[in-house]
């Protein structure tokens, strides 16, 4: 994959020639660089990230009012959650006494 010099974005090839779609910026192709550009065939897979298992039960309690409208407990369980897509966790608490589960707002 080779990126415009002038643009930043990703360019294609045509015949000897690397040529940016968005401002129209070529540069000859090097045969050498490109053998050296890493192929997705010959990258390292890690895996599947760890994410915490929902179905497991939390353990940890912390002071939290529930917000169940019958419920006056002020202790919950809590564990954190990855968000999709990673960008940050959410809380997830479970009511000690009535089991009502809700989220950190």
């Amino acid at each position: 994959m080779q990126f415009c010099d002038e643009c930043g974005s990703m360019m294609h090839t045509e015949g000897d020639t690397w040529v940016c779609r968005s401002c129209e910026n070529e540069e000859r192709r090097d045969s050498q660089a490109e053998a050296a550009m890493a192929l997705q065939d010959g990258q390292r897979d890690d895996g599947a990230p760890a994410v915490a298992d929902a179905t497991q039960g939390p353990t940890e309690t912390m002071e939290e009012t529930c917000p169940a409208d019958d419920c006056d407990s002020d202790q919950a369980y809590y564990q954190m959650m990855p968000k999709p897509g990673g960008s940050y966790e959410v809380r997830l608490f479970t009511c000690v006494e009535c089991g009502h589960k809700w989220r950190e707002s």
